[in-house]
């Protein structure tokens, strides 16, 4: 059997993307917090230092808006895709939806296992 120059590009290609992708998906356990203010919002930092691996990252990336990297984020069953934003004590902060919340019957001071996959940037 003949594998033709497409396919092997094809397969390349793909190895590649599968790669980058393993590369950049971490998973850490962290704590549910909620913001003092009005508007109710929950947030869980990352990991000190997978944060500093991905600023590291992100030197050679566009920069976007307050700093912040598009991600996949994981929590339990519950996927979405979301960002990060860098918080001044230097880890990052991932903003749990309210409705990620509800279906996987979690709330603040609850510990979560948490995976996040950096996501390419679209412009």
């Amino acid at each position: 059997m003949q594998i033709d120059k497409l396919s092997l590009i094809a397969g390349r290609f793909w190895l590649r993307c599968y790669n980058h992708c393993m590369k950049n998906k971490y998973t850490m356990k962290t704590k549910i917090w909620l913001y003092p203010g009005m508007a109710g919002w929950h947030f869980v930092y990352i990991d000190k230092k997978i944060s500093k691996k991905i600023r590291a990252e992100q030197k050679k990336q566009p920069r976007r808006g307050w700093g912040s990297v598009p991600v996949r984020a994981t929590v339990g069953k519950t996927k979405w895709d979301t960002s990060i934003f860098p918080d001044e004590e230097g880890p990052y902060l991932l903003p749990v939806k309210a409705q990620v919340r509800k279906k996987e019957g979690i709330g603040d001071g609850d510990t979560i296992m948490l995976s996040i996959q950096i996501r390419r940037y679209e412009l």
